[in-house]
């Protein structure tokens, strides 16, 4: 319906118009909005009006551009909490189709840091793989991963762009059990911004994965850039009784207090190795 004759400025009411779609379920999480011209027809409006209209609902975050379009924002989503799921995973738990796009895959050489990691031989063979993982089309994460190749001995035949790395790992038994998880704000570098979505300095969730098997051997080593606005973290945090914080403290200090006296553990070694020359001599 024509909006010339309301009493609002005209970009308001092309939000509202499409808020209310929005709202509705008229326009569902992902979908493409109709084009500018299509809005502009519908509705009796100049392409600015609607240009304006559109802004404000990204500045809201009810919409979101992607190159020369516009697309309902997705809901964030949220793993349950103290969960270990692959994307794969959790899109499915939503009804959702996991997706990805591979930037990078080697197989090469593990460091001998990742060897030490990994407890296998320095320079034995480590799957590298990169990707731009989406739900239903929709960019969600950049993933880096490093997992030694006899763990996922079939990779090479594997489409990553669809297959599930988790899925894999499972499938040759050596399933991720749990994982030491680190999460921090960042904002988006360049390179980052493009293949998600976003403007560079835009606001992404930085996390680091050590995921281990139900024997402590690690299984994955991975890095993951998240869209803050698509990505929430859950985890149940427990408080310890008084005592037991105390307890760990003082016994923290304590440990600091004999690391911090190295002159100590010295002339402990100099005795040490002076008994062992008198035992020498004796014997």
């Amino acid at each position: 319906m024509p909006l010339r004759h309301a009493s609002q400025p005209l970009y308001h009411r092309v939000y509202r118009q499409i808020a209310e779609e929005i709202e509705s379920g008229g326009l569902s999480p992902g979908e493409r909005l109709p084009s500018e011209r299509f809005i502009c027809d519908e509705l009796g409006v100049s392409r600015a009006t609607v240009r304006r209209a559109l802004e404000e609902l990204v500045a809201d975050g009810l919409v979101e551009t992607r190159g020369r379009a516009s697309f309902v924002a997705g809901e964030a989503l949220a793993e349950p909490p103290n969960a270990l799921m692959s994307l794969s995973e959790l899109g499915r738990s939503r009804g959702l189709t996991a997706s990805a796009r591979v930037l990078a895959r080697e197989v090469r050489p593990a460091t001998i840091d990742e060897a030490e990691a990994f407890r296998i031989a320095p320079g034995a063979e480590l799957l590298d793989l990169q990707r731009l993982r989406m739900l239903d089309g929709m960019p969600i994460s950049l993933d880096h991963n490093r997992v030694p190749l006899r763990l996922v001995p079939d990779a090479a035949d594997l489409d990553f762009a669809s297959a599930s790395l988790y899925d894999a790992l499972e499938r040759h038994g050596n399933a991720p059990a749990r994982a030491d998880y680190e999460i921090e704000a960042r904002a988006a570098e360049d390179g980052q911004a493009a293949l998600l979505g976003l403007e560079a300095g835009a606001p992404v969730l930085l996390t680091t994965t050590i995921a281990v098997r139900e024997d402590g051997r690690i299984v994955d080593m991975g890095r993951t850039v998240y869209r803050a606005d698509r990505y929430r973290f859950q985890a149940t945090l427990t408080r310890r009784p008084q005592r037991e914080r105390e307890g760990t403290h003082e016994s923290s200090v304590a440990q600091r207090g004999r690391a911090g006296r190295p002159g100590v553990r010295r002339r402990r070694l100099r005795r040490d190795a002076r008994s062992e020359e008198a035992r020498g001599v004796d014997d």
